[in-house]
């Protein structure tokens, strides 16, 4: 069934990438889907890195916020960007989505010290997703090495002193993260607790600085899990 979104205050409706004129005045439901799209559309576009799969992703989140119970939805907002991002990584993850290009999961973009709430719960809710699918993904080194090289920009000698093998090892460590990141091949279940914990370091890491404890985290000194 074909589902049209009215862009409130523009005299359009959105019916997946289609804009038409609208024919109808948008309720509280659909104002509300309307001011978070395009921040859920970010969000989405992040984690499959693909303009035409996120825009399915807000499509899909869309008809989930249709049926949803919204009487019982105390914070709207939060419920879209969560819905968002799990529908996100269940299209990158799903067997039949093979891609011949590595689809990287979001890395840390720099700090923007102007940035609204809104602005900073979107990024946080795009790295929930990211380092989700790392864990899930990648082994303890693998998941290391891409996050410190093209997350952070580390030379490969000083990755390869923290993780305790050669350069030449630590440079395979990346590229077999790449390879298993764009097969979508998920190896095991994430721990809730290392997830959190990983999280967190990830984004201290990217908006404050905080790079010896993402270090510490990484490399087995904080305690985080899926080994």
């Amino acid at each position: 069934m074909d589902t049209h979104l009215v862009e409130a205050g523009a005299g359009r409706e959105w019916a997946g990438p289609t804009a038409v004129r609208a024919i109808a005045v948008p309720d509280e439901a659909t104002s509300l889907f309307v001011q978070a799209r395009p921040g859920l559309l970010k969000i989405a576009n992040r984690i499959v890195g693909d303009t035409g799969e996120a825009e399915d992703v807000i499509q899909e989140a869309w008809l989930r916020w249709q049926r949803a119970d919204r009487t019982v939805v105390r914070n709207p907002s939060a419920l879209l960007r969560k819905t968002t991002v799990r529908l996100a990584i269940n299209l990158v993850q799903s067997a039949w989505k093979r891609r011949e290009s590595c689809a990287s999961p979001w890395l840390p973009e720099s700090t923007d010290t102007d940035a609204t709430p809104e602005a900073v719960a979107e990024r946080h809710d795009a790295a929930d997703g990211a380092v989700l699918l790392l864990m899930a993904t990648l082994t303890p080194k693998q998941r290391a090495a891409y996050v410190l090289r093209e997350g952070f920009g580390y030379p490969y000698g000083r990755i390869s002193e923290l993780l305790g093998i050669g350069v030449a090892n630590t440079r395979q460590q990346v590229s077999r993260a790449q390879e298993r990141l764009a097969a979508h091949r998920p190896r095991q279940p994430v721990d809730a607790v290392a997830h959190r914990r990983l999280v967190q370091a990830f984004l201290a890491a990217a908006e404050y600085g905080d790079l010896a404890h993402l270090e510490a985290v990484l490399t087995g000194h904080g305690h985080v899990g899926n080994s």
